[in-house]
């Protein structure tokens, strides 16, 4: 069994998390820059078993896709050209910025280490990875 990756695609960050081979607990992998993310793949999955990539993909509160998505799209369909082998799945990504901004609030990260905006996106490809779990799970 290989893991699940988890990509909070950014204008200039993206935000990694990634399961154990086991596909139970998410990790905050790393935060790279939108440059970095092709290499950054290669690397990855030339090193790793991946049996998915999770994307988070921004809506409104209406359910429509966000203004993200003039950056996010053009994303998938380069890895989609790249990877056609790799399943993609996206995941709605609402308020997962916000969310990881309270988690770290909660487990007592210091103010300076909470506005470092490449730690909140490492939190907020976490927090989508670890819905998509538990979602899975309560679907069995």
């Amino acid at each position: 069994m290989g893991r699940i990756l988890s990509i909070d695609y950014g204008n200039k960050r993206v935000g990694l998390a990634v399961t154990d081979p086991l596909q139970i607990i998410a990790t905050r992998l790393t935060t790279v820059s939108a440059e970095e993310i092709w290499g950054f793949l290669s690397d990855y999955f030339a090193a790793e078993t991946v049996d998915l990539v999770l994307v988070g993909y921004p809506k409104q509160l209406n359910n429509q896709p966000s203004e993200a998505i003039r950056y996010i799209n053009p994303f998938l369909r380069k890895f989609q050209q790249i990877y056609p082998e790799m399943p993609l799945e996206l995941m709605d990504e609402r308020f997962t910025s916000k969310i990881a901004f309270q988690t770290m609030i909660d487990a007592g990260v210091k103010k300076k280490d909470r506005q470092n905006k490449e730690t909140i996106d490492g939190v907020s490809a976490t927090i989508i990875l670890q819905s998509y779990l538990e979602g899975k799970k309560f679907l069995k």
